[in-house]
């Protein structure tokens, strides 16, 4: 089912500022988020590239959240696949800065931009890329902006022990980004759960 245009705006604006998000707290160098910290602990143990690691572990992901209901639709896809290419252009844009309270500065500002991204994408009832399909699986019983800080906390921790190396950036986005998200759906009234799609 083709998305209506209203839908497909919010959906590509969504993965368009998620993207820049994800490239500031990438660009703050302080550690990834929780996901990325799994898949590259992977990629690191198996020998593997990190893209086909992370497309095996996506995959996986989005079939466990297909099991409990959180069927992938047209965003999904969208989701993986723009937000990769928009965290790869801003990262050409931007440097690391030298000062680390300059590097705490972009870590901060990341969290709204990244909020306000996943919520207009997943707003869009078009399917959950991979992360936020494993979180929305367990709401309910668990509430988004707690089972999403388990799936980022179990990333970071399984990436951890498997040689990754996590930060303070990473401790953050467990912590603090679920509730980000939940509070900025709750201003902007989006209902995130993908039963439409």
């Amino acid at each position: 089912m083709i998305p209506s245009p209203r839908r497909t705006a919010m959906l590509l604006l969504g993965c368009v500022v998620l993207g820049t998000g994800v490239a500031m707290l990438l660009a703050a160098d302080l550690g990834s988020d929780g996901y990325s910290t799994f898949v590259n602990g992977i990629s690191l143990t198996s020998g593997t590239e990190f893209w086909i690691a992370n497309a095996i572990v996506g995959a996986v992901l989005v079939v466990l959240a297909a099991l409990r209901h959180v069927r992938p639709g047209v965003g999904t896809v969208v989701q993986v696949v723009l937000v990769g290419v928009v965290v790869g252009v801003v990262l050409d844009l931007l440097e690391t800065p030298d000062a680390l309270v300059w590097r705490g500065v972009l870590l901060v500002a990341a969290f709204p931009v990244i909020a306000i991204g996943i919520v207009l994408y997943l707003g869009s009832h078009t399917g959950a890329g991979p992360a936020e399909a494993a979180a929305l699986a367990w709401d309910p019983p668990v509430p988004f902006k707690w089972s999403y800080s388990v799936v980022q906390g179990g990333g970071a921790l399984g990436g951890w022990l498997l040689g990754a190396t996590i930060g303070v950036g990473t401790l953050a986005v467990i912590f603090l980004l679920g509730p980000a998200v939940d509070l900025t759906a709750r201003m902007l009234r989006v209902d995130l759960h993908q039963a439409d799609t």
